[in-house]
């Protein structure tokens, strides 16, 4: 059940950018999502739509064409190995967020790496997803916005 009420559809300063996710079982992602992640559900499914901080991750069945993209076909990622999109995660303190991930179920690549403008480790979702949760540590001075 939804624990807050939707404001998906009035989007603050007239634009909000979600995510969305084709997956196999909408009930396994949602349930990922909430739990390790720590998301909230505002709809349970078709699609399912989880707050995730100051954004929005939309969960929704593969299926066939719609009227409104008559030739696509949504289907999620084909394995694990092939990344065609990721979600990325910024965060004030990566290693804490990676051990509070880690104690709620999270399966991460490898320990957060430290890569000198940032650190970042790398986690998947049930289908695959590729979700990056990192921290800046030089990138914003590099690109001029200290």
């Amino acid at each position: 059940m939804a624990s807050e009420a939707p404001d998906y559809f009035q989007p603050e300063g007239g634009l909000v950018l979600t995510h969305l996710l084709i997956v196999r079982d909408v009930d396994r992602s949602r349930e990922f999502y909430q739990r390790v992640l720590g998301a909230t559900v505002v709809r349970e499914r078709r699609p399912a739509i989880l707050r995730f901080h100051n954004s929005y991750i939309v969960i929704n069945d593969e299926g066939g064409p719609t009227d409104d993209k008559p030739d696509v076909r949504a289907q999620a990622p084909p394995d694990s190995h092939t990344l065609s999109s990721a979600m990325n995660i910024r965060v004030t303190d990566v290693r804490a967020v990676y051990e509070q991930w880690r104690s709620r179920g999270g399966e991460f690549l490898t320990a957060p790496k430290d890569h000198g403008v940032e650190i970042r480790c790398y986690l998947r979702d049930p289908d695959g997803y590729l979700i990056e949760l990192g921290q800046g540590t030089g990138i914003l001075a590099e690109m001029g916005q200290t």
